[in-house]
């Protein structure tokens, strides 16, 4: 597994050993940070990573000009692999890794409170949470992958989804419906 593109282009990446994750592919990579580039994100953007694995969809948007990843992940060999990873291309200071399960992390608030500008959700393909997740979520988009389509979700408006063999990618952006009090 490689960074596609940007200032780390072509530089390996450590991946968790075993089953436990599932790295999203070169392929899914490129053509969603190709759709992120065309849409002016993510320069200077503040990410989210959740479910992070290896950490490559956060250090591909690091690579193409975001500010600052959060990767939150519990698996210790992933967690190993961010770190590596950060180490080796000397991403440490634009980084911050959160050891913990993503719904502990969000029951904290921690998702609501992170002003992220970007966030990738990539969970396993069995997942079936993603009202809740969402739901917990305050951020300009959201990129999430799965197994099998999404659709629509409360609060977000579908702005496009792709099909790469197994994966599902849908972007989402909060829905401009909210009214502010008087």
């Amino acid at each position: 597994m490689r960074v596609v593109a940007g200032e780390f282009r072509g530089r390996r990446l450590a991946a968790p050993v075993g089953s436990a994750t599932r790295p999203t592919t070169d392929q899914v990579r490129e053509a969603v940070f190709n759709s992120l580039g065309s849409l002016g994100v993510l320069e200077g953007a503040v990410v989210l990573d959740l479910y992070a694995g290896s950490g490559a969809l956060g250090i591909e948007a690091l690579s193409r000009g975001a500010e600052h990843v959060t990767f939150v992940e519990r698996d210790s060999a992933a967690l190993r692999a961010i770190g590596s990873n950060l180490a080796t291309l000397d991403l440490t200071r634009r980084a911050t890794v959160v050891p913990m399960d993503v719904d502990r992390w969000r029951a904290i608030g921690s998702a609501r409170a992170g002003g992220f500008d970007l966030v990738f959700a990539d969970p396993p393909y069995d997942f079936t949470g993603w009202d809740a997740l969402m739901g917990d979520l305050s951020a300009g988009l959201v990129i999430a992958e799965s197994g099998r389509q999404i659709g629509e979700l409360a609060g977000w408006s579908l702005l496009r989804t792709r099909r790469y063999g197994r994966a599902h990618v849908t972007f989402y952006e909060p829905c401009g419906d909210t009214v502010d009090a008087p």
